[in-house]
């Protein structure tokens, strides 16, 4: 059986899968609703262009984004945070759609959290090549909510690691469809993702799409 065959069974049987204390992968848990996710993708980066921001230290992130919801995340010379403004147009970030709200919210209950509303979505770009360093999510005023991550597009090498950056994260290969929720004890995990390798999707080419959902207060 080949690894495109695994992936295929994977996404039609959704499962759960503890990777850490608070922290759960749900196989294939998007898949069935990918139209109604890749359209309002669509549509937000029709309004909201993805774009490659810069960090603090002045670098370049490989990483294009874009937000949806009532603030957005963004990174400048004078820091990261959020804000309810799109810097590029000037205007509001557009409004988070219903189907990714309630896959947010029914997400988040299998992995234990219930009441989740985010009012941020990050939606980030990955092209062959891309990869996003070892972090926290620590921007957020609340940390009592969950993160909510939703993988469309090309594999990747998701990294799941400990409280410090120094500890070794572990390797999940995430797959169209897959959703990774983490919070309580490992709300502030250090999470990244290896270089994306090449590819083609049938729905989504040569890219990987990451929808990001928060409560940022």
């Amino acid at each position: 059986m080949t690894a495109d065959l695994f992936d295929s069974v994977a996404e039609a049987q959704p499962s759960r899968e503890q990777i850490a204390d608070g922290a759960v992968l749900l196989r294939g848990f998007a898949k069935p609703i990918e139209s109604g996710l890749i359209a309002a993708v669509r549509a937000i980066v029709a309004q909201s262009p993805f774009r490659r921001m810069t960090t603090p230290g002045g670098y370049q992130m490989s990483v294009a984004m874009t937000n949806c919801g009532e603030r957005g995340w963004i990174t400048d010379h004078t820091g990261y945070r959020y804000d309810p403004i799109d810097p590029r147009s000037d205007t509001p970030w557009p409004a988070m759609p219903l189907v990714f709200r309630d896959l947010a919210r029914r997400a988040a209950e299998q992995g234990g959290f219930t009441g989740f509303a985010p009012d941020a979505c990050l939606v980030n770009r990955y092209e062959p090549g891309t990869r996003l360093s070892l972090h926290q999510d620590k921007d957020e005023l609340d940390f009592s909510a969950p993160i909510v991550s939703v993988s469309l597009g090309l594999p990747a090498i998701f990294l799941f690691g400990g409280m410090a950056r120094s500890d070794k994260p572990r390797r999940f290969r995430l797959v169209h469809g897959d959703v990774v929720v983490w919070g309580g004890p490992s709300r502030l995990a250090y999470h990244g993702v290896a270089p994306l390798a090449d590819g083609e999707h049938a729905l989504l080419g040569r890219q990987r799409i990451n929808l990001t959902f928060r409560r940022t207060r």
